[in-house]
């Protein structure tokens, strides 16, 4: 019996140990809890379901254009191709576009003028920036002083001079055209731009952005210079005996 019992006992005093470890763990690391405010979660929750939202209508644009370019391949192989070849341009940039959208003029600042001072560039840094933020507020075609921007566009400083895709920005004032998804989209980012960090940056830097009411129609150029395409190659064909 007094085996048992020692047995037992050294069970138990284990167990204890065992809970007693536990707990003081669970004490050293307590749960983080998020401490944002009902609002602060409301706003989350929503620019969640926009996500959700838009990724759906994206699936269903998708699904419905390969349904489509399934039927017109079968009656019209030719005008499939032809068509699905004008879309691939207007999705790139290559072709002129229209839609709702804002304008906004970079110009001196009404100080500088009313002391005789004369801005002449902006940084590349401002103009990335304002890029950014327009992308982050649903911008879906954005052009800079009549040069538009595709994926693969590069805001920078070449010779003290601030270039977009090779194209000098050497006059001031001049505009960045932005287009949206629609009039109410262009209305959300009309008014985020009035408080915008970006904004406020080139007012640092002796510049306004004036930023134009939302239109019905405005018109972004096409991209005019050649799309480089690196680390592709095509594939060679081999004959059946090879």
């Amino acid at each position: 019996m007094d085996s048992k019992l020692k047995v037992s006992f050294t069970i138990i005093t284990m167990i204890v140990g065992f809970m007693i470890a536990i707990q003081f763990q669970t004490v050293k690391e307590p749960v983080v809890r998020d401490t944002r405010d009902i609002w602060e979660l409301r706003d989350a929750l929503l620019k969640e379901k926009e996500l959700n939202s838009n990724m759906l209508d994206e699936m269903r644009a998708v699904e419905e254009k390969l349904e489509t370019y399934k039927t017109e391949q079968k009656a019209s192989p030719e005008q499939a191709l032809k068509q699905t070849l004008e879309e691939l341009k207007t999705e790139a940039g290559l072709t002129e576009k229209k839609g709702t959208g804002l304008i906004l003029t970079i110009e001196p600042a009404m100080e500088e003028i009313l002391l005789g001072e004369k801005v002449q560039s902006v940084s590349p840094q401002l103009l990335e920036r304002l890029v950014n933020e327009l992308n982050q507020y649903d911008a879906m075609d954005i052009s800079i002083d009549g040069h538009r921007l595709i994926n693969t566009s590069v805001i920078r400083d070449i010779n003290g001079e601030t270039n977009v895709d090779g194209y000098s920005i050497t006059k001031i004032p001049f505009e960045v055209r932005v287009l949206t998804k629609d009039l109410e989209t262009a209305k959300k980012l009309y008014n985020r731009m009035q408080v915008s960090q970006s904004v406020e940056d080139f007012f640092i830097d002796n510049l306004r952005v004036s930023i134009a009411k939302p239109m019905e129609e405005v018109v972004l150029p096409a991209y005019d210079d050649t799309i480089r395409v690196r680390y592709m190659e095509p594939v060679s064909e081999r004959g059946g005996n090879g």
